[in-house]
């Protein structure tokens, strides 16, 4: 059975031509959360972070605490986060190409994961060198200490408030304000550890809030991890529902069966899918296809749909009627 999918888009009513009486496709434009209106965020924040890095690095080196050379650490993977997802945002913005028909927005598919690997990693080694530390606690200087890492507090909660008004839009976004707002937290960690020791002596309290503070930034890394884990593998996008999308379309005037649908992430922001409808009536027409796609677009969010008419003698032709069959 051939596939023939007509384009048209709503905004420029640009139509194309039915290939045969039982096909017609509908592709429309989706809502774009671009990230590249947060381009100075990303330069804000990652000016501010590598200067702080390398001044909270040398006064942790100085000062003998581990707390804040770990923090400079995890500061210095999310600079380099930071750098991934601002590449992400400008590669999403290419325009398609006969090679890249989507252009390239499944980037910032890899950058999530890639943010998540990286921050994975810095957490791993912060944890073995606070281990270390924590075998053979060592004196710390807690002034130069509490000062600095009170300048992480300011810097991270400034930068993690650039990004709030994203997060809940691109996973990059949602990214970023984590790694801002883990970091906010681990600097307050140091503070208070550094207060603590400067009262009591007691060194090993130094690893032993890295560790603590560790572990939180870990649980926070690992939900980031499985959700672009779960959009690298096209599952359906967080907020959509297979079953509701199936019950809507089988609902459509004229609609006897819907088989072959899929609903995948084209990149952060957008969400594509394609489906078969089989209307024993004949083709509904263009209007019929343009109410769809809004519908989809409105109620659904999702911004690039495709959908093939079938008529019903000849639904028993099409090869991917099965829905075991993709």
């Amino acid at each position: 059975m051939a596939h023939s999918h007509d384009h048209a888009h709503h905004h420029d009513h640009d139509h194309g031509h039915h290939h045969g009486h039982n096909h017609g496709g509908h592709s429309h434009g989706g809502h774009v959360h671009a990230p590249a209106s947060f381009g100075r965020a990303f330069a804000v924040g990652i000016a501010l972070n590598t200067g702080f890095v390398a001044v909270e690095a040398i006064y942790g080196v100085l000062a003998g605490s581990m707390a804040l050379v770990a923090d400079a650490g995890h500061n210095l993977s999310d600079v380099l986060g930071l750098l991934i997802a601002w590449s992400a945002a400008v590669l999403s913005a290419r325009p398609p190409s006969a090679r890249f028909t989507y252009g390239l927005k499944s980037s910032s598919i890899l950058a999530a994961l890639a943010n998540a690997a990286l921050l994975m990693v810095a957490l791993g080694a912060i944890t073995l060198e606070t281990f270390r530390r924590l075998a053979d606690p060592q004196p710390i200087a807690t002034g130069p200490v509490m000062i600095v890492a009170a300048i992480g507090i300011a810097i991270n909660t400034a930068t993690a408030l650039m990004f709030m008004g994203g997060r809940h839009h691109d996973i990059n976004l949602r990214g970023a304000f984590l790694h801002m707002a883990g970091d906010a937290a681990v600097s307050a960690g140091v503070v208070a550890a550094a207060f603590v020791i400067r009262l009591t002596h007691a060194w090993w309290i130094d690893p032993v809030v890295s560790l603590a503070i560790v572990a939180l930034i870990g649980w926070s890394t690992w939900g980031l991890a499985r959700d672009a884990l779960h959009m690298g593998l096209l599952g359906v996008p967080a907020g959509i529902s297979e079953e509701h999308v199936r019950t809507f379309l089988g609902k459509q005037a004229g609609v006897t069966a819907v088989h072959d649908l899929h609903i995948w992430p084209m990149s952060t922001t957008e969400t594509a899918l394609t489906a078969h409808l089989v209307i024993p009536a004949g083709h509904p027409g263009d209007a019929f296809l343009h109410r769809l796609a809004d519908a989809l677009d409105h109620d659904f969010g999702i911004g690039h749909a495709t959908v093939q008419i079938e008529i019903d003698e000849h639904a028993h032709d099409c090869a991917l009627i099965s829905e075991k069959v993709v």
